[in-house]
C-alpha cells in the first residue's frame, strides 16, 4: 500500500498500476473526432507527452466562423493554465532567494496592502483596503495553493472589495484574485515583471507564440469561441498580464511547457517537486462556488490537495497532478502522471468540448484518477 501524507495525516492508497503503454496516433484521432461529433465541439487541439517527450501533437476542426483549420500553431486561450506557468515562475524566483514561499507578503511591499486601491491599480489587480490585518499572515505558498480566504474574484463581493472568508491558510478556496495579489506583490514589491519572466521561459523552451499579454502577431492565426449554446464569440485581446489567466497559447507551444515541466527543467529536482506536493487539503463536495461549505470529515476526499498553482490527486498509476481552464468559449485540460511523466494536453476553442475531457483523458493515459466529477460536477460523455 502507498501511503499519503496530507496535514501530519498518513493515508493508505491503492498499490500503483504500471502504466500500458500508449495509443496510436490513428486511434486518438478517431477518438477525438468522435468526441467532438459527440458534444458538437467545432475545435480541439491536443498533445501527448510520454517520458518527459512531446510524442504526439494534432488540431482538429476550426478556429473561428469562416471554417479557417484549427492548426497546431492556431493561438487559443489558456485560461486558467496561466496558474500553473505562474506557479512554476513563482518557483523560479523562491531558488533565486528573491522570495520565499512561507514569508509574509508584508516582507516584500514598500507600503500596507490595504493602502493600494486606487482606480488604476483596481483595473489591474484588486482592492484591498477592505482587508483586516489577517493580510500579514498571506504567504506566497497560501496564495499559490488557494487558502487565501479570498472569494475567486474582488468583483463578486457587493462592494468590489476582497474580503477575508476565512483565516488564510486553513483551507482551500478556488480565488484568481489569490494569485493577482501575489503578482501584485512581485511587481510592486520586488520589481519582477511577471510578463517578462514569463516570457523568458517562453523564448527558453521555443514557445514562440506564447504571452501573458496580447501580441498583434496572434493574429493571423487565431481561434475564436463557441459557447454553450453554439454562438460564436472573438477571441479577448487581452491588454494586462493577469496571472490568474491572461495566456494566449497554442498546443505545439504549451505541449513543450508541459514536457518541461514533467521533468523538471529550470528547477531543482526539490523545487520541481514542491510544486506537485500536496499542499493544502481541498475539503469542499467540487471546485465551485469556491466558498461553498466544508463536507464533514468523513466525506472528504482523501486522495485531492492543492498543490503550487496545480491540484494533486492519488490514483492508480500512483500520484499525478492537473490544472483545467475555462471560460464561456473556453475548455483546457492538462493532466500529468508523476512517475510515468506521462502527460495528455487538450486545447478547445469550445467549451462544449470539455464533457468529453474525461473520456479522451481516460483514453490516452488510461485510468489516472483525475477528480474530474469534483472539477465539473458532470458525468463524462459515453462513446
Amino acid at each position: 500500500m502507498r501511503a499519503w501524507f496530507i496535514s501530519g495525516v498518513m493515508t493508505l492508497l491503492p498499490m500503483m498500476v504500471v502504466a500500458q503503454g500508449l495509443p496510436a496516433p490513428a486511434a486518438i484521432d478517431a477518438e477525438v473526432r468522435q468526441a467532438m461529433a459527440t458534444t458538437g465541439a467545432k475545435g480541439l487541439a491536443i498533445a501527448v507527452i510520454d517520458d518527459g517527450k512531446v510524442d504526439y501533437v494534432q488540431a482538429y476542426g476550426v478556429r473561428n466562423v469562416k471554417g479557417d483549420p484549427l492548426t497546431v500553431d492556431t493561438v487559443m486561450y489558456g485560461a486558467s493554465l496561466t496558474k500553473s506557468v505562474f506557479g512554476y515562475l513563482v518557483m523560479q524566483q523562491v531558488e533565486k532567494k528573491t522570495m520565499a514561499l512561507d514569508a509574509s507578503i508584508a516582507d516584500y511591499l514598500p507600503q500596507p496592502l490595504t493602502s493600494y486601491h486606487t482606480p488604476d491599480i483596481i483595473n489591474r489587480y484588486a482592492d484591498w483596503s477592505g482587508l483586516d490585518a489577517r493580510w500579514r499572515k498571506l504567504t506566497p505558498r497560501i496564495l499559490l495553493n488557494h487558502g487565501s480566504g479570498f472569494s475567486n474574484f474582488g468583483f463578486l463581493e457587493p462592494d468590489g472589495k476582497l474580503k477575508f472568508h476565512f483565516d488564510p491558510g486553513t483551507r482551500y478556496a478556488y480565488s484568481g484574485d489569490g494569485l493577482i495579489t501575489l503578482q501584485f506583490v512581485m511587481e510592486t514589491g520586488l520589481g519582477i515583471d511577471v510578463g517578462q519572466a514569463a516570457n523568458a521561459v517562453f523564448m527558453k523552451l521555443g514557445m514562440k507564440r506564447t504571452s501573458l499579454i496580447w501580441r498583434s502577431d496572434f493574429a493571423t492565426n487565431l481561434a475564436d469561441g463557441w459557447d454553450a449554446e453554439g454562438k460564436v464569440e472573438p477571441h479577448d485581446e487581452r491588454s494586462k498580464v493577469r496571472a490568474a489567466g491572461s495566456m494566449d497559447t497554442t498546443i505545439t507551444d504549451f505541449a513543450a511547457f508541459a514536457a518541461a515541466y514533467v521533468r523538471g527543467d529550470g528547477l531543482s529536482p526539490a523545487g520541481r517537486a514542491e510544486l506537485v506536493r500536496p499542499q493544502l487539503p481541498i475539503t469542499t463536495k467540487s471546485q465551485f462556488n469556491s466558498l461553498q461549505a466544508e463536507l464533514p470529515i468523513d466525506q472528504r476526499r482523501k486522495d485531492l490537495a492543492a498543490g503550487l498553482g496545480v491540484i494533486v490527486f492519488e490514483g492508480p498509476q500512483g500520484r499525478g497532478f492537473y490544472k483545467g481552464g475555462h471560460n464561456d468559449t473556453t475548455g483546457n485540460t492538462w493532466v500529468c502522471v508523476d512517475k510515468s511523466k506521462r502527460c495528455v494536453v487538450i486545447l478547445s476553442n469550445d467549451v462544449r468540448a470539455e464533457k468529453a475531457f474525461p473520456r479522451l483523458v481516460k483514453f490516452v493515459l488510461g485510468d489516472t484518477g483525475v477528480p474530474y466529477d469534483w472539477e465539473y460536477g458532470f458525468t463524462p460523455v459515453q462513446p
